[in-house]
């Protein structure tokens, strides 16, 4: 039985939209992720058989098929082909899960899953928006807005304005310790931005979380989506900018080369759920891919969910009787940003060096997306 397993992860620190990345063509960012991945490996460019870029928005800078463009700008050879794909927010995770899939087929030993956004030159929804949608599936189903979605969550599942508050300080009191604590060290790579006044800086954090956010200015802020509703920009994901590559091998392939398997892709899934609901996909998700892994969720050490909305993971708690204190341990996407296609990705790079510096066995890794989906997997560090 073939087994595809991760030999190297790494990301670029996440930029808020608009912010420390707001200069850098998209490309310049995966290209980067790329070339350092396959660079800590100790690997020729050339023996990688295959390139899955995931990216939610692939239109002008990120279009004509970003992940051949960064390949080649990385200085890949010609001949290691790339793909784009987009499963939204799940694309970067999809993009991991494809790669693995062609090694434990047969199709190829060594390929890489990696992600993009900058969702500061190609803002979200750039490439389509209501009125293009059919007027024939609009009357199938009731599409409405990511954060309408969340609201139906948060009333379906009884969570409070006050929880989803408490939840998101905590994301970024977590988040601010991991930073203190330098944990996200060994798995961002320094990259180059610009600070405030357009001097170029080395980006080696992330610029999302915040130190001085409390209980009362999170709750001083209005609802974004409707009138007396529970979701704030204070409790919803940020909009950021960033990319992660994944190098996964096929392990005998990475035992002859002399290279250390970190972790196993133990099982993977992707689910479709109520389009209009949306975001809690995580949750039959999850129940799928711990099944088909003959595992429970206490036996995982640690979980990471995006945080595209606080009620997102609160709900997915409340369904599964989830101890947090083992989910998203160094904060999530509220505090740290959810740069769309490059997110799953991040996540799994995360997920990798967190089972590491605990000495951890299963991780889970679980994202909702857009219009009733979810992909998960669970790796066991090796």
């Amino acid at each position: 039985m073939r087994e595809a397993v991760i030999v190297g992860a790494v990301r670029t620190a996440v930029g808020k939209r608009k912010g420390v990345f707001r200069r850098i063509h998209p490309v310049e960012m995966a290209s980067a992720v790329l070339d350092e991945v396959v660079r800590r490996a100790g690997i020729e460019k050339k023996e990688v058989e295959d390139i899955v870029m995931g990216c939610v928005t692939p239109i002008r800078e990120q279009g004509y098929n970003i992940g051949r463009l960064s390949a080649l700008r990385a200085g890949f050879p010609v001949e290691v082909p790339a793909v784009q794909i987009n499963r939204m927010c799940g694309s970067g995770q999809q993009a991991i899960h494809f790669a693995s899939q062609e090694i434990r087929s047969g199709d190829m030993d060594i390929a890489i899953g990696a992600g993009v956004e900058s969702m500061t030159q190609v803002p979200i929804g750039s490439d389509g928006d209501d009125s293009t949608i059919p007027p024939a599936l609009e009357q199938q189903f009731e599409f409405v807005h990511q954060g309408i979605s969340a609201e139906r969550i948060a009333e379906k599942y009884g969570i409070t304005r006050e929880e989803m508050d408490a939840y998101s300080l905590e994301s970024h009191r977590r988040a601010m310790l991991a930073l203190q604590e330098q944990r996200f060290d060994q798995e961002v790579m320094p990259f180059t931005g610009h600070d405030g006044d357009g001097n170029e800086m080395l980006v080696t954090r992330d610029e999302g979380p915040r130190s001085d956010t409390s209980l009362d200015k999170l709750a001083a802020l209005p609802p974004v989506f409707k009138e007396n509703g529970r979701i704030t920009a204070g409790n919803s994901s940020q909009m950021s900018d960033g990319a992660a590559a994944v190098l996964l091998m096929e392990r005998k392939k990475a035992e002859a080369l002399g290279i250390r398997p970190r972790a196993r892709i133990l099982q993977q899934v992707v689910v479709g759920s109520d389009p209009t609901l949306m975001l809690d996909g995580v949750i039959p998700a999850t129940k799928k891919v711990l099944q088909k892994a003959g595992l429970s969720l206490e036996e995982m050490d640690r979980v990471e969910i995006n945080e595209a909305f606080a009620p997102v993971v609160l709900a997915w708690q409340k369904e599964l009787d989830a101890d947090l204190s083992k989910v998203n341990v160094n904060g999530g996407a509220i505090a740290l940003g959810h740069p769309l296609g490059a997110t799953g990705a991040k996540l799994m790079t995360t997920l990798l060096h967190e089972l590491e510096r605990i000495q951890g066995r299963y991780g889970l890794l679980t994202i909702c997306i857009g219009y009733g989906m979810s992909t998960a997997a669970i790796i066991e560090r090796l």
